[in-house]
């Protein structure tokens, strides 16, 4: 190593001159002066992501054609009776949108209209529910 670390006196020409203030810059707060060292968040997001890995999903279930038959006369006989508006329990699966799976839900109330064309039943609650995700239907 040079000597140039060793020497305690390599700074007696400067150290004892005034502190340089700029004539063009107004001098900045210290709270300022901190917030530039301050952590940020170099991960953004990546709590999320891990949420979102880490919630469950339910993979759809495979009916058999008995039970797609049952769900199609269930949806027939109420069809037969719509204006008398029945009260009914039809559980169905909803696709999860950012990943494989989805959850299973059941709605409660009367039936609104039951499109064959869209293959869709309308609740009277406003809910959309697609024929074939229909897993269950009770008449109440």
């Amino acid at each position: 190593m040079s000597g140039y670390y060793k020497d305690e006196h390599r700074y007696d020409d400067i150290i004892h001159l005034p502190h340089h203030q700029s004539a063009e810059r107004a001098h900045m707060s210290l709270h300022d002066r901190a917030a530039q060292f301050a952590p940020f968040a170099a991960l953004s997001g990546h709590e999320e992501a891990i949420e979102e890995t880490a919630r469950l999903t339910d993979e759809k279930i495979t009916l058999d054609e008995t039970a797609i038959e049952k769900i199609n006369e269930k949806l027939y006989e109420i069809s037969m009776h719509l204006s008398e508006k029945w009260n009914v329990s039809i559980t169905y699966f909803r696709p999860d949108a950012l990943k494989k799976g989805g959850a299973y839900l059941t709605d409660i109330g009367s039936v609104k209209k039951i499109d064959e064309i869209e293959k869709l039943v309308l609740m009277d609650s406003g809910i959309k529910i697609k024929m074939e995700q229909i897993v269950e239907i009770e008449v109440m």
